[in-house]
């Protein structure tokens, strides 16, 4: 499993999920549904989402109970075959696309990437349109010493010394009459002149008369000299996003960064997919003061270097690949978060179908139905599906380089539960976060999506999810039943909750 892209890595993680359920037991009911987003992001943010719209008509909701009188019988209800368990009145527009009465939910919608562009110049004039300025600061170099010094007494109070800055750092700082440098000496204990690589200062708000306002933060690079830690760039970007989040209004930002720092030697695809997963903002299922929206005013960020850039063109692609990483995690997170009235084993495949179509000719779908898994003795699997509501829905999705050639195959393999009762052994706890049992699907759905988007060379991707729900009806697996699995092993089921 090698080949060049930081893919396979982040294909890797994306495996992680798939161990959701065992964080149940650690994590609080409110803490795990309030946390869920972030987690979800920490495991898949490594890796890689595409659109397309089903073209399948709205769910169509109609009062539900009509009333009737016939003979004797008074006031018997009936219910509509258009019936829907939300009665929701005629004429009421549907905040998002579920389930009927009688019909399952055939489609689940995308959340779109935020439309806020991420460039790179090194023109540094263009900042002076910005309404927020990031400004990088590299902190003193230490040597063995300071940190021998600093390591025994263990702390880093003191008098703050008085901070170098250097280029348009420098420039800003004497405009402002020196409100800079009397910033990093108030933040000193927590900032370090810019030593903490990832720190900030609090926002400086600068007006003059005939001019436009600008709001200005100091990050911190690390201690000069020192070389860049590998999820450097991760933080740099959730810290743009932040940053454009707190401060309200904010249209365009500028990050300037200074010519000691070599952005054509680091990750940029990083920053740029902690940049957008940063502003994901899951508002599918949202009505009125609940819909929330991250910087919701920006428009652009733009990275300005004062050093030179050998291929500023290769940088800005960079920058564009890890807005294609974003949109995987982006799928990852709507796939998790959606509640088991609009996401099933059908719906999940068709959000499969949807990669495929989206990915031009690269990805290839494949759905085995219930008759093609009882073809291949798919006997456990069929167990766990047979109380579900939505037939089970085995997904292989293929990945083929356009060129045809692939000397590496590499498998991806993820959990696909749609939602996790417990069968007749019924959890007796949470249950209302049993639909993250799919957190395995999420992730290899959301790494298909995004390879499909950055289009590798040389290797070949297989993309597996078995997509059923784990429920009670008539139908449903009990204790003691004997299932035979695909392999001709026989299983005795002593817990229908051991699937």
């Amino acid at each position: 499993i090698i080949f060049d892209m930081k893919l396979v890595a982040a294909a890797t993680s994306l495996l992680a999920m798939s161990s959701f359920s065992a964080a149940f037991s650690a994590i609080t009911s409110r803490n795990f549904r309030n946390g869920i987003s972030n987690h979800a992001a920490r495991n898949v943010a490594s890796i890689f989402t595409a659109t397309v719209y089903l073209n399948k008509p709205k769910a169509t909701f109609a009062r539900g109970i009509n009333n009737r009188s016939t003979g004797s019988t008074s006031g018997v209800r009936n219910f509509s075959k258009q019936s829907t368990a939300l009665s929701m009145s005629e004429g009421s527009e549907t905040p998002f696309t579920t389930w009927t009465f009688d019909e399952a939910c055939e489609t689940m919608e995308f959340n779109d990437v935020a439309s806020a562009s991420v460039s790179v110049t090194d023109d540094v004039s263009t900042i002076d349109d910005s309404d927020l300025i990031i400004l990088g600061i590299y902190g003193p170099a230490k040597d063995s010493d300071e940190e021998e010094e600093e390591g025994e007494n263990g702390s880093d109070d003191g008098d703050a010394p008085e901070p170098t800055l250097v280029g348009k750092a420098k420039e800003l700082d004497e405009q402002v009459g020196g409100a800079l440098s009397e910033l990093m000496i108030e933040n000193y204990k927590v900032f370090k002149h810019g030593a903490k690589a990832g720190s900030k200062t609090p926002t400086l708000r600068v007006v003059s008369s005939g001019s436009k306002s600008k709001r200005i933060i100091l990050f911190g690079l690390g201690p000069e000299g020192e070389d860049i830690k590998d999820d450097f760039m991760t933080k740099v970007g959730s810290a743009i996003a932040s940053a454009c989040h707190t401060n309200k209004k904010v249209k365009t930002c500028s990050l300037v960064l200074p010519a000691s720092f070599k952005i054509d030697a680091v990750p940029m695809s990083d920053l740029t997919a902690a940049y957008y997963n940063s502003l994901y903002s899951d508002n599918r299922y949202r009505t009125g003061a609940k819909v929330t929206h991250i910087a919701e005013d920006l428009e652009a960020v733009t990275i300005v270097t004062e050093g030179s850039v050998d291929d500023i063109s290769s940088v800005n692609a960079s920058l564009e690949d890890g807005k294609q990483i974003a949109t995987g995690v982006f799928l990852s997170k709507d796939i998790v978060n959606a509640p088991h009235n609009v996401l099933n084993s059908e719906s999940l495949a068709n959000v499969a179908r949807r990669i495929a179509e989206e990915s031009g000719g690269t990805i290839k779908c494949t759905i085995l139905d219930k008759e093609e898994c009882e073809k291949r003795g798919m006997g456990a699997y069929l167990g766990v599906a047979r109380g579900s509501e939505t037939e089970p829905q085995f997904i292989h999705l293929t990945y083929n380089p356009k060129s045809g050639k692939a000397s590496k195959k590499l498998g991806v393999v993820g959990k696909g539960l749609l939602f996790d009762t417990g069968g007749y052994n019924i959890k007796t706890a949470m249950m209302e976060l049993m639909k993250f049992d799919c957190g395995g699907s999420a992730a290899v759905l959301g790494a298909a999506r995004a390879i499909g988007a950055l289009e590798p060379e040389d290797v070949e991707v297989h993309f597996i999810v078995a997509a059923c729900e784990n429920m009670i009806n008539d139908r449903a697996v009990v204790p003691s039943d004997v299932l035979t699995a695909s392999n001709g092993k026989t299983i005795e089921v002593l817990n229908t909750d051991a699937k």
